[in-house]
């Protein structure tokens, strides 16, 4: 039998946890990942384009396990009553090939988005940060709010998306979390003040949602929403002002900021700066930008903490997804468990 984790016991184990508690927790799984993160293979996400949206697979291994991750991203689906993104994964076991987990992965992926996020801000931004303002306030934005208070100690928001209805709903999912919420009327207005901006809209174009005089020194933005090709968010001279830190270089260089850029423009991966082989913020002056796309690591973090949570608290579901087979080599026999065999036309009985 293979584990199962749906959308109900996803929620009971966030519950069971604590939405904080389960946070920082998965910031962790992916924090010590990434300390280790030559030990993995690496590819840019395989993508399925197609003129309304796109659909992925986002697989790597440590050798120990296999993981991977099915992810859709239809910005036209909010019109239609419907998801923007929708994900599931599967860790495997490597030594046997055989699938031990499968589980939803659409509350699971805004969960290890946002740990990652503030895992990010924990190193890139100034450590007296307490005030984030975040554009875009759909299905994403309570996750960041939540993940940097539990992470990085912002304790105020500043909320702005072009549908009003959008921020008042972040805003009341926020209401009695222990977080100053502010609903600006203009983009401009959230980041007066704020430490540390958080863009994460859903438009699949090459936005400007920040300009350049927007940005002032000392801001780390935590760019989310550009993550596929002709899909960006801030003007480009921001990037040309920042130090730029990304998950894996290859692929962001196809969907992050940095698609703007040359190809040989100059950016640092985070686990370095995690692992300590290369510097992040060099002084509280600095411009950080993590040009965050997701990367399969993340997610294999995520369905390891995943399993360990389900596991410990009981959890989870069996799938009847691998045959069992007595003998491996009878798959053909296995039909005829529990019911007479298939025996063929019947044949006249013998001659007395």
């Amino acid at each position: 039998m293979v584990h199962f984790v749906g959308v109900e016991a996803m929620i009971k184990l966030v519950e069971r946890t604590g939405l904080q508690n389960f946070l920082t927790g998965l910031c962790g799984a992916i924090e010590g990942d990434f300390k280790r993160w030559q030990n993995f293979e690496k590819t840019p996400r395989i993508a399925s384009h197609s003129s309304v949206g796109v659909i992925e697979l986002m697989p790597t291994s440590d050798g120990d396990h296999y993981g991977f991750k099915y992810v859709n991203g239809h910005p036209k689906n909010m019109k239609e009553g419907l998801q923007t993104v929708t994900a599931f994964g599967v860790l495997s076991d490597v030594s046997t090939g055989y699938p031990i987990l499968v589980s939803e992965m659409t509350l699971l992926t805004a969960l290890r988005t946002a740990a990652t996020s503030a895992m990010a801000a924990k190193h890139l931004a100034r450590p007296d940060s307490r005030c984030m303002a975040i554009i875009g306030n759909g299905a994403q934005s309570e996750f960041q709010a939540l993940a940097f208070a539990a992470i990085a100690g912002i304790e105020r928001i500043r909320l702005n998306d072009i549908d009003r209805a959008a921020s008042r709903k972040c805003a009341a999912n926020l209401a009695g979390r222990g977080l100053h919420v502010t609903i600006c009327p203009t983009s401009q207005d959230a980041v007066s003040g704020a430490d540390i901006i958080t863009t994460v809209t859903a438009d699949k174009q090459y936005a400007t949602i920040l300009t350049d005089n927007m940005v002032g020194e000392g801001v780390h933005i935590n760019a989310v929403g550009g993550d596929c090709p002709g899909k960006t968010e801030l003007h480009r001279d921001i990037l040309l002002r920042s130090g730029i830190f990304v998950e894996f270089t290859a692929q962001t260089r196809i969907e992050g900021e940095i698609q703007q850029l040359p190809e040989n423009y100059p950016v640092t991966e985070l686990w370095q700066v995690i692992a300590e082989t290369q510097p992040g913020r060099q002084s509280a002056r600095d411009i950080t930008l993590f040009d965050s796309v997701g990367f399969a690591i993340e997610d294999f973090s995520a369905l390891n903490y995943v399993r360990e949570q389900a596991l410990s608290h009981g959890i989870f579901e069996e799938l009847d997804l691998i045959a069992d087979l007595q003998d491996p080599r009878d798959l053909f026999g296995v039909l005829g468990r529990g019911s007479s065999p298939f025996r063929g036309p019947q044949q006249p009985p013998a001659a007395a």
